[in-house]
C-alpha cells in the first residue's frame, strides 16, 4: 500500500487542494474544533497531537496537524478553515459506539505567538479550549534553532542566530497586528528567545479567553511520567480515561550540546520570567525544580 507521505510533493498537494475543495464545498456539513493545541513550538505539541489522536472520543483534522489558520491563512474564510475537519456524519458514528459526541481539534503553536491569532480564535470560536506546553526555555529555543534550520528557514549559527534576533523581529508584531494581510518570516520562524518568555504569552492569552479555558502541560512531566498529566488534559476536555493510549516522543531531533557559557546566559535572561510563570501558574516549573 502507498502512503501519501511517499508521494511526489507535487502530488501530495494536487491530492490535498482537492480534498480541500471538496470540503469547502461540504463545510456547512463539517465539525468545528472543540480544542485547539496553540503552543509552545517545539515544546511537545506534536507528541500531544499524536497521543491525543489515539483516544477514541477525539478526531483530529482531516489533512494537517496544523492549519495554520488563524495566523497565516485568516483570509481564506472559515469555510476554508472547517474544509479540514472531518464531516458531522463521522462524529455521529463515533457518538453511537462510544456514548458521546467525539472532538475534533488540529495543533498549530503559531497561534500562540502570533499577535491576532488569540482574538481571532475567540471571536470564531467562542468557548473552544486551548491546550499550551511547555519546557525548559534554553532547551525549546535551540530545539526550535536545529528546526528551523533543518528546513532551510535559518542559515546562522545558534549564537548569531541569538544576537539578530532582536534586530530581526523589531517591529514586527506592531506590524502584524495592524496590517492583517502581513506576514513575516522571521516573526513565524526566529523568535528564539522571545517565544520561551512564555509568561507574556499566557497573560496575553488569558485576557482575550479566560484562565478557565486554557490548560498549561508541563512537557517535562508529561515526558516523565505521562499518564497524570494526560489524564489532566482528558480531564480539562471533559473526556474519559481510555485504555490502550501510547505515549511516545516524536520530532525530537539529535544536536551538539549547548555550551555552557551559553546555556547559563540564557538560562539567566529566562530567570524572571519563570518566576513570573510559576506565580501566574501557581506552581514551579520541572525546568526551576
Amino acid at each position: 500500500m502507498i502512503s501519501a507521505r511517499t508521494l511526489p510533493a507535487p502530488v501530495q498537494r494536487f491530492g490535498q487542494d482537492v480534498a480541500v475543495t471538496f470540503g469547502r464545498i461540504t463545510a456547512q456539513a463539517r465539525m468545528t474544533p472543540g480544542f485547539l493545541i496553540c503552543g509552545a513550538q517545539r515544546c511537545g505539541t506534536t507528541s500531544m497531537y499524536r497521543t491525543l489522536s489515539q483516544h477514541p472520543g477525539v478526531l483530529k483534522a482531516v489533512l494537517h496537524k496544523g492549519i495554520h489558520y488563524f495566523d497565516n491563512h485568516y483570509d481564506r474564510g472559515f469555510g476554508w478553515y472547517k474544509a479540514h475537519f472531518p464531516l458531522e456524519l463521522s462524529a455521529r458514528r463515533v457518538a453511537q459506539q462510544v456514548g458521546y459526541r467525539p472532538l475534533t481539534f488540529e495543533s498549530s503553536p503559531y497561534y500562540m505567538f502570533h499577535p491576532l491569532a488569540a482574538e481571532r480564535i475567540n471571536a470564531d470560536l467562542p468557548g473552544v479550549k486551548l491546550v499550551v506546553l511547555l519546557r525548559d526555555p534554553v532547551e525549546r529555543a535551540y530545539s526550535a534553532h536545529a528546526h528551523e534550520l533543518a528546513r532551510g528557514y535559518e542559515t546562522e549559527p545558534f549564537e548569531r542566530a541569538i544576537e539578530l534576533e532582536e534586530s530581526r523581529l523589531e517591529g514586527m508584531a506592531e506590524r502584524l497586528s495592524t496590517d492583517p494581510a502581513y506576514q513575516s518570516h522571521s516573526h513565524q520562524h526566529h523568535g528564539y528567545v522571545s517565544r520561551g518568555q512564555y509568561v507574556d504569552h499566557l497573560v496575553r492569552l488569558e485576557s482575550i479567553v479566560g484562565r478557565d479555558r486554557l490548560h498549561v502541560v508541563d512537557s517535562g512531566d508529561f515526558f516523565t511520567d505521562p499518564e497524570p498529566a494526560f489524564a489532566g488534559v482528558l480531564e480539562f476536555l471533559g473526556l474519559p480515561a481510555a485504555s490502550g493510549i501510547r505515549f511516545e516522543r516524536h520530532n525530537a531531533r539529535p544536536r551538539s550540546p549547548l555550551p555552557a557559557e551559553l546555556r547559563d546566559r540564557l538560562d539567566a535572561h529566562f530567570q524572571p520570567y519563570d518566576e513570573k510563570l510559576a506565580a501566574w501558574w501557581g506552581r514551579t516549573p520541572s525546568w526551576r525544580r
